[in-house]
């Protein structure tokens, strides 16, 4: 096992490249969205709390998603019903808080009760506290998070905050993106202000313990100045 000195408290995941895997192995684009939930998360979860993480939050659907064809948007959402009925169910009873961020109204009903529901099951684990991103996009969550605020004077950094989706969760040190692009895409624009970086060209199937354990010793070989 690596050193646990100066592990990031928050790790925050790009989930990028599940139908790059896909097509490479000649599968339908889904089957990348499915290894990796039925596959890559719950041990990766499961050793970053190992490692002393003590949140971690992966980036599931975006707000521009919603552009990806029928058939794909479809699968998906038959996905997310499995997986939050049972995958998550498995990592509630293995102790973790699970929290999701974005704004879930889209979503057909079943699967925002469902969504409410493990929140609500897992809300006093202490092993880790995973948050998915769903139905999320930077500018929409500051967005809404400044409408709520439209009739204050003097907004604040810390009223703002208190009004983001994720008030009360500490803003990443760390963001990995998977599949090798070079970008944030409006990933938490609010709160990845000194966070370091690192896109590493594998894809998100691919992203084994092992692979955690490799960029999180490269995050322990950086030196963090926030700007000084």
């Amino acid at each position: 096992m690596e050193k646990q000195m100066n592990v990031p408290q928050h790790i925050a995941v790009i989930m990028d490249g599940n139908r790059r895997w896909a097509r490479e192995r000649g599968l339908p684009s889904v089957e990348g969205h499915r290894k990796v939930a039925e596959e890559t998360l719950e041990p990766l979860i499961e050793h970053a709390a190992k490692r002393g993480v003590k949140y971690m939050t992966f980036w599931a659907f975006s707000t521009e998603n919603w552009n990806r064809s029928e058939a794909e948007i479809t699968g998906i959402m038959s996905i997310f019903r499995h997986v939050i009925g049972k995958r998550w169910q498995r990592l509630h009873e293995k102790g973790v808080c699970i929290r999701v961020i974005g704004d879930l109204s889209r979503f057909p009903e079943d699967i925002q009760e469902s969504l409410r529901k493990v929140v609500e099951q897992s809300k006093h684990n202490t092993k880790i506290t995973t948050i998915f991103a769903l139905n999320y996009g930077g500018r929409d969550e500051i967005l809404r998070a400044v409408n709520t605020l439209r009739n204050e004077k003097n907004i604040t950094e810390k009223m703002l905050e208190e009004h983001l989706d994720t008030a009360g969760i500490p803003d990443p040190e760390f963001v990995v993106r998977t599949g090798g692009e070079q970008r944030l895409s409006g990933f938490l624009l609010w709160q990845l202000e000194y966070a370091e970086l690192a896109f590493p060209a594998w894809y998100m199937p691919d992203f084994t313990p092992e692979k955690l354990d490799e960029l999180i010793k490269e995050y322990q070989t950086r030196q963090r100045r926030f700007g000084k």
